[in-house]
């Protein structure tokens, strides 16, 4: 049973659900059938039907007389409810698939017990319980698939609605959306002056579709404003399990955690906090190679910043029960965030980013968040460059991108992998900067002497070889010969 949201809001939305016509898809009353298989299936079929509908949630209430919406009362009681010996929560969240935020809320009205269980909508693909997919049809529950042109309808919207413009939150006041979200740091970080006028405020914040006129009254808060600017990311289910979580490891592994913090700031106002709280968590060194600076963090703040920002933006939000992670170790930290890049790794650099949630990457760049398209990735590579460090890694583990900044390393400690990884990032940055790899400017890239060379030409040779770069003129001579990565 949860208890976040206030009894007078609980109230008012039973009075407004009580007003609406009784062939609601979207809504179910009961009085006291509770049956836990009954419930996983409704789960499924209002989840559905309220992305057919367009709606943030769907809702099933006990204690209203269906047909009359005459308030009876329920003897069920969610936090006490069982599936043999096991929390009705607890099955019904291991029956579900996609993993569903749902909440159940007990609460008095006019003076009688009433079960409400709020049902998010269906995102990404149809929700299942117990591997089935369910759907509304009328006043009853049917298997989806027996109703094809209704899947197919919930597959487009699937596949044409983004994340940002989902509803988090539906019928919401104006003095609600303004306690919710940070709008002071919308006005400064976009730097425009606050009105002093509420209804302009709003009015700026729907400009830019944080919220959205809902024609029954008060305001939706979409995810786009939600994500970005709420006060505090656990007062919208579903969004919490996306605030940044910092890990801090003893050693090189991830057998002892030193420290651990999981952010409850949106990712607009709280990023500079957020980049200022993990550098502040990082070692720090007093000399890195030809930068010959006291006191200056292990990993360059710029790099730093690009990451964390990338990580942000290009997550796949379908996936839940993980969000954006960043873990730092002795030897080298790791930002990962959930879901598959949509350019391969190795053309980070070269290529545009694509990104899945393009209002969120638009409004973090008018902010000055993240660097302008195509730029970001480019930057760590020089930073990491200029300061001497291993190449960086871009990895896709388990259905998640991982970027990952490497601690100083001296030549002699770089294995051939770290030399050949360098050297084709290295081709690869002076290739987006037309100026083709050479012997030179590899060399100056690892603080190698020129009487040491041969050094940089046998890096040089170990890429080839390995398929990474070529001869930028195969008959040159080798005294003046450039380099590109192999795609160029």
């Amino acid at each position: 049973m949860s208890t976040d949201k206030s009894q007078d809001y609980l109230v008012g939305l039973v009075n407004e659900l009580r007003k609406l016509p009784a062939e609601t898809g979207w809504l179910e009353f009961k009085e006291n059938v509770a049956n836990p298989e009954d419930i996983g299936e409704y789960l499924s079929a209002l989840s559905n039907i309220a992305t057919l509908n367009g709606k943030a949630n769907a809702y099933l209430v006990w204690g209203i007389r269906d047909g009359t919406h005459e308030v009876t009362g329920t003897a069920f009681k969610s936090g006490q409810a069982k599936k043999g010996s096991e929390d009705l929560v607890n099955w019904l969240l291991r029956l579900l698939s996609p993993r569903l935020h749902f909440r159940f809320y007990e609460f008095e009205f006019e003076g009688k017990p009433v079960v409400l269980l709020e049902i998010p909508r269906a995102t990404g693909k149809p929700t299942q319980f117990s591997g089935i997919e369910f759907i509304r049809v009328g006043s009853y529950r049917q298997k989806l698939k027996d109703y094809p042109d209704l899947e197919r309808e919930l597959w487009r919207i699937f596949e044409t609605t983004p994340f940002e413009e989902l509803m988090v939150m539906e019928r919401v006041d104006a003095e609600q959306v303004l306690k919710l979200l940070d709008y002071p740091a919308y006005f400064d970080l976009l730097s425009q002056p606050l009105p002093a006028d509420r209804n302009k405020i709003l009015a700026r914040l729907a400009e830019d579709r944080l919220i959205i006129a809902n024609q029954a009254g008060g305001w939706d808060i979409t995810n786009l404003g939600a994500i970005l600017f709420a006060k505090k990311l656990d007062a919208f289910k579903g969004l919490s399990r996306k605030a940044v979580r910092v890990i801090v490891y003893e050693g090189k592994g991830r057998l002892k955690t030193i420290r651990e913090q999981e952010g409850s700031k949106d990712y607009a106002s709280g990023f500079e906090g957020l980049i200022e709280f993990v550098n502040a968590l990082l070692p720090r060194n007093e000399v890195v190679g030809k930068a010959l600076r006291k006191d200056v963090p292990m990993y360059p703040e710029p790099a730093i910043r690009e990451l964390v920002a990338n990580a942000l933006i290009h997550q796949d939000f379908s996936v839940t029960g993980s969000g954006p992670m960043i873990e730092i170790f002795a030897d080298r930290m790791e930002i990962t965030n959930p879901g598959l890049p949509l350019v391969k790794t190795e053309r980070f650099l070269d290529t545009p980013p694509r990104s899945r949630n393009e209002a969120l990457a638009s409004l973090m760049r008018r902010a000055g968040i993240c660097e302008e398209r195509g730029s970001g990735v480019d930057k760590v590579v020089f930073q990491t460059e200029f300061y001497q460090l291993p190449a960086p890694i871009f990895e896709t583990p388990e259905g998640s991108t991982r970027a990952v900044l490497f601690a100083h390393k001296t030549l002699n400690d770089m294995d051939r992998a770290d030399r050949v990884r360098a050297c084709y990032l290295h081709a690869c940055l002076r290739y987006v900067e037309r100026d083709p790899m050479t012997n030179s400017s590899l060399r100056e890239r690892f603080g190698i002497e020129e009487k040491n060379s041969a050094i940089a030409s046998r890096i040089i040779r170990d890429s080839i070889e390995d398929g990474r770069i070529k001869p930028y003129d195969p008959e040159q001579g080798k005294k003046y010969a450039k380099y590109l990565p192999f795609w160029a």
